[in-house]
């Protein structure tokens, strides 16, 4: 009988997400279409990647708490269908654009803060010349970016997961030829180069935003979540709520964001081609990565339904029906990367000593693929136990408790270079890995379905 849940639960969770993962990959679509028709332009290209790529690294790391924030949503909304409470649904999407509303300014004062210090990060002044007018563009995206994600996670709640995706594809489609005319300049629109990208993106997330905003609330199958919202909501309740939880849960990613943000100013050190390679490996591993955060969601979105419900065993079976397809999917991935990883970095860039540290480092890319994967599960499935505070040390401890100082020890201070800080990142995806995973199933044995805590 088990079996057959468990094959049952595999379907369905690839069924809910396949629309997430599409829609993941189309959100890393887009800073991969920078980061391809950037390094595809005649003049400055690995100049333009390496500013991208520190750039992008600011404003995913302080960005990041804001997303994962924003997602705790989907499984608190999921629990609420459960227990056939619309009201609660649709407060629950009212309190998450309150929430995306002060993290988006917090997140621009923090963004902007970083951007006046640029200095502190010693980088070249082709460097900062570049980087700053693309950073101010992608600081002002976080608005739309993260009204998007709270749409996003009251749809996906509702296990509507095609609305988004179907939004995010066009949006994709809309940013590379946006980014075709003002990178390389088209009539009267001249070519902008890296901030004609930075443009187009900020763009294109609007346009994101106001859709998925639009389709939510004018659309007749939404309605009866918006009829009857309680009074409750009035006292902000629903809001600590989310930040309660979603706070520690966003410095889990936060924690391996910065640790990757920290790489590529390391990888400055070395030399701005160590950097632009650097870019090219890291955007490789990241579309992957967004597809497993997928497979994450769904397996969290699973597991509140089954807390909504009350069925231990169901957490068991979202659980291992969520590793599962994670280790098949990134296992396929990396033997992808591995045995393809010339013709892969070539896509990125045709200069010969970006190409050459790139396959060394895709190499390892691929290597921590499987890590990679079960620790972003992990994750999703414990922040659909609302589970935060234990994972989150244990984020600190894997990325810069062993991630950060094993990456400078055998890339900076030692003679392993750019291939030494991909080692290092890979151990703290091992470390993370085992501790979270292990932290499921440990905790799912003890939860208090009553007060939705997992007891210490």
């Amino acid at each position: 009988m088990q079996e057959v849940r468990l094959g049952n639960k595999i379907i369905s969770t690839i069924k809910l997400a396949f629309p997430i993962v599409i829609g993941q990959l189309g959100v890393m679509l887009m800073g991969l279409a920078d980061t391809i028709q950037v390094g595809q332009m005649k003049s400055q290209a690995a100049e333009s990647l390496g500013a991208s790529g520190m750039a992008g690294s600011i404003f995913f790391t302080i960005a990041v708490i804001g997303l994962i924030c924003l997602q705790i949503i989907s499984p608190m909304i999921s629990k609420s269908v459960a227990e056939n409470n619309d009201a609660e649904c649709g407060n629950l999407m009212r309190a998450g654009i309150r929430v995306a509303l002060i993290l988006s300014i917090i997140t621009i004062f923090l963004i902007a803060m970083i951007g006046w210090n640029y200095d502190l990060f010693q980088q070249s002044a082709i460097n900062k010349e570049l980087t700053l007018p693309y950073l101010v563009l992608i600081a002002i995206s976080v608005i739309p970016t993260f009204l998007f994600a709270a749409f996003k996670s009251f749809s996906d709640g509702l296990k509507r997961t095609s609305i988004a995706m179907n939004i995010t594809i066009i949006a994709l489609i809309l940013n590379v030829i946006g980014n075709h005319i003002c990178i390389n300049g088209l009539g009267p629109i001249p070519a902008m180069g890296l901030f004609g990208a930075g443009i187009s993106t900020l763009l294109c997330r609007i346009f994101m935003a106001v859709s998925l905003g639009l389709y939510i609330f004018k659309s007749a199958s939404f309605t009866k979540y918006f009829a009857h919202m309680g009074s409750e909501h009035h006292t902000w309740v629903l809001e600590k709520t989310i930040l309660k939880v979603g706070i520690p849960a966003g410095f889990q990613g936060f924690f391996e964001i910065a640790t990757f943000g920290m790489a590529v100013v390391m990888m400055g050190w070395i030399s701005s081609t160590a950097q632009a390679a650097h870019i090219v490996a890291i955007n490789m591993a990241s579309l992957t990565y967004m597809m497993a955060t997928g497979i994450a969601a769904a397996g969290g979105i699973n597991v509140g339904t089954d807390i909504g419900e009350k069925n231990r065993a169901g957490i068991f079976v979202s659980g291992n029906a969520a590793l599962l397809l994670s280790i098949a999917f990134m296992g396929i991935c990396a033997i992808i990367m591995f045995t393809c990883k010339p013709w892969l970095v070539r896509g990125y860039t045709q200069e010969a000593e970006v190409i050459t540290i790139a396959v060394s480092l895709v190499t390892w890319g691929a290597i921590f693929q499987l890590f990679d994967g079960i620790q972003a599960v992990s994750l999703g499935l414990l922040r659909g136990l609302q589970d935060v505070k234990i994972p989150t040390a244990i984020t600190v401890i894997s990325y810069w408790g062993v991630g950060i100082p094993l990456s400078y020890y055998l890339g900076i201070y030692g003679d392993l270079g750019a291939v030494g800080i991909w080692i290092g990142l890979t151990c703290s995806l091992i470390c993370s890995a085992a501790l979270l995973s292990w932290r499921f199933y440990a905790r799912t044995q003890v939860i208090d379905f009553n007060s939705l805590q997992v007891e210490d």
